[in-house]
């Protein structure tokens, strides 16, 4: 009988062609992560809203009471002091924060007043009891309360905990980047 031989391939041969089709799978996952966030899609891990993917959708309408929207925070010093308490998560916002998922409850010209609850115009908003301190013992500062100024609107999150308009107050409307469509969610 003939014996056949295999030809030996050299260790660091195998470990190249490892290499080489690792960065092909971590390059196509980060294209493929790049085209989904082109296209509107986010996943959130934060439990103001349900957990998953969720997707952008334009908003070619005037901004209405109960839109779940995403929107850009500002950047201002409040704002960089909420990213480091852990409030806020990094994003491609400006100045470098993660847009937020939240409800629309009021906008220019509704009163706003803050107590134990929040008041809409006299009314108390539902699920809007303020925390005084946050889950590291650290104060929350509500927000003041009063008329929301022209061009800006008032956001909510049911989530107890939630960072929203209660601590940062009402946000300039321009600031949303389009309704908040969930796709792929758990709600734990």
């Amino acid at each position: 009988m003939t014996e056949v031989r295999k030809k030996a391939t050299p260790v660091g041969c195998n470990r190249r062609r490892a290499l080489v089709l690792l960065c092909a799978v971590v390059a196509t996952m980060f294209a493929g992560m790049i085209g989904l966030g082109v296209a509107g899609f986010r996943i959130n891990l934060t439990p103001s809203e349900a957990l998953g993917v969720w997707r952008i959708l334009p908003l070619d309408r005037k901004v209405e009471i109960d839109d779940l929207v995403f929107v850009c925070v500002p950047a201002t010093d409040a704002m960089r002091a909420a990213l480091e308490r852990g409030y806020l998560r990094r994003g491609l916002c400006a100045g470098g924060f993660a847009p937020l998922i939240k409800t629309v409850v009021a906008r220019s010209g509704q009163r706003i007043k803050i107590e134990d609850q929040v008041r809409i115009d006299g009314q108390v908003l539902p699920h809007s009891r303020l925390q005084p301190r946050d889950a590291r013992g650290r104060q929350l500062m509500p927000f003041a309360g009063g008329t929301i100024p022209p061009g800006s609107v008032y956001l909510h999150s049911d989530f107890p905990a939630s960072f929203d308009s209660r601590y940062f107050g009402p946000l300039p409307a321009n600031n949303i980047l389009g309704l908040a469509k969930k796709v792929w969610t758990y709600a734990p």
